[in-house]
């Protein structure tokens, strides 16, 4: 694309000069390609315009941004802009042929559950004949269900990376994708200009105050994904549904009466949980192999979402019966000889308490819990709370690394010690070495007790002072199951 096509196809004057051919936008100076678009945004820290000549001197062929600064000159055509950020989702998905317009879209936010009902939602939909992809915090899967993994730490990729992956899904054949769409995603505009089929909204709590400012913009940022999406699935249990309903067309799902999708009689069985469904396709007995009652809100959610899709009652339910869940989210390892063996990314004190109350009401014997803490700056805070959490809740906790980063390990566990004592109790311990705390907790654990190991999930690197190391919590547990055997 000529860049006097991409003026156009933005109603921006095309500036005097050249026309050069367009291959690509960043809106990062150091991914800056030669016939990229360079996109000039300034943030909190720093503006980009700082990186004019770097991004001409890799190549760029155009900036556009919204103004240059007082001294500030370009060697290369300046478009101006509104919003830089709208500006780079927008010229992403032109150069990307506007993928979404050829797929069956969902968008899932929300505080919580967003990760889960997105894996979930696209399970259904293969399980209804529909070639599904997903992106998601985990990763992203194309519709072979290989599982690839994000360079960044992001929930939801910038925009060229969303409007790539886009593009990638329907090479791959892909007829629907799922996409969790955070608040970051949102408010930062990263899927600006994906168009939507249905958004799924799970429920509302404090959290990324550090970013949103208040709890009510928060919620502004999030309820963009409800505005845009011309059908919505919203959690009647949820308070701020209320704020909601009035935005379109939309089904509500819950244990609410008014809830269209409706759960009742939920049991927490040994192999799952079971519950009746009410749904504007009928009536039905439900089975969800997986643990914790706050699951069956994924799954209504999931099931709705499915079902304006196209999917059948019968596609559901079998579909929902054969979901193993999502890796390391209450992830249940194999051959645990009567032993429970848990791998869950909870790694705040709320986070904890749930998934520690939740196995807790289905563990007949001992609850064991491996834990440990950020280093760096990330929230030192929470490490006391972690640690008191962990032995009030827990038969016997076992402090051990997460991501110590350059913070002395020693400094890290004296920290959650001191809050579990604040319980009065003395049924922790502290091994530095997560191998080691893992397989402690595996070779104490008898039939019927269950180990939940908290903090990193479906991570797949550990940050220690001097190295990072690949990391797979998954097959630890697996293989300190197998060194101790019953």
């Amino acid at each position: 694309m000529r860049l006097s096509a991409l003026s156009h196809a933005l109603n921006l004057p095309f500036p005097p000069g050249p026309d050069p051919e367009v291959t690509g936008v960043t809106h990062n100076a150091a991914w800056v390609l030669p016939g990229s678009v360079f996109v000039a945004i300034r943030g909190a820290r720093f503006d980009a315009h700082s990186f004019l000549d770097d991004a001409a001197a890799r190549g760029a062929v155009a900036v556009l941004g919204e103004g240059l600064p007082g001294e500030t000159a370009s060697s290369l055509p300046y478009l101006k802009v509104p919003s830089a950020r709208a500006a780079l989702a927008d010229v992403a998905a032109i150069l990307a042929g506007h993928p979404s317009q050829d797929l069956k879209v969902v968008g899932v936010t929300g505080t919580d559950g967003k990760t889960t009902t997105s894996w979930m939602t696209v399970h259904l939909l293969r399980a209804a004949g529909l070639s599904s992809g997903l992106l998601s915090t985990v990763g992203y899967q194309l519709p072979d269900g290989e599982l690839h993994h994000f360079p960044a730490h992001f929930t939801t990729p910038e925009a060229p990376q969303v409007q790539q992956n886009l593009r990638e899904q329907l090479g791959a054949g892909a007829q629907a994708v799922v996409l969790e769409a955070s608040s970051h995603a949102l408010a930062l505009d990263r899927v600006r200009a994906v168009e939507w089929d249905v958004a799924i909204w799970t429920q509302l709590s404090s959290e990324h105050l550090d970013f949103h400012g208040t709890l009510e913009q928060y919620f502004a940022d999030k309820r963009k994904l409800i505005e845009r999406a011309p059908f919505a699935v919203l959690n009647a249990d949820d308070p701020w549904t209320a704020q909601l309903v009035h935005l379109g067309p939309h089904v509500l799902y819950g244990e609410a009466q008014e809830a269209d999708w409706r759960a009742s009689d939920i049991r927490e069985e040994p192999d799952g949980l079971r519950f009746t469904l009410s749904s504007p396709l009928g009536h039905a007995e439900a089975h969800l192999p997986m643990i914790g009652r706050f699951n069956v809100h994924n799954a209504l959610a999931a099931m709705a979402a499915a079902a304006r899709l196209g999917a059948s009652l019968p596609q559901l339910l079998s579909g929902l019966s054969s979901f193993r869940g999502v890796p390391g989210r209450m992830e249940l390892i194999p051959g645990g000889q009567g032993r429970r063996v848990v791998v869950d990314f909870a790694h705040t004190p709320p986070s904890l308490e749930k998934a520690l109350s939740t196995l807790r009401a289905t563990t007949p014997g001992r609850l064991f819990v491996v834990i440990g803490s950020a280093g760096g700056q990330r929230d030192p805070s929470k490490r006391a709370p972690l640690g008191e959490a962990a032995a009030r809740l827990a038969d016997h906790a076992i402090f051990t690394e997460e991501d110590s980063r350059d913070t002395p390990i020693t400094d890290i566990l004296t920290e959650m010690e001191r809050g579990a004592a604040q319980t009065g109790r003395s049924n922790f311990e502290s091994l530095p070495d997560r191998r080691d705390a893992i397989r402690r907790a595996v070779s104490l654990a008898l039939s019927g007790d269950t180990v939940l190991l908290a903090g990193k999930g479906p991570e797949d690197t550990l940050e220690r002072l001097h190295e990072t190391v690949a990391w797979n919590e998954t097959q630890e547990a697996a293989d300190a199951l197998a060194a101790h055997p019953l």
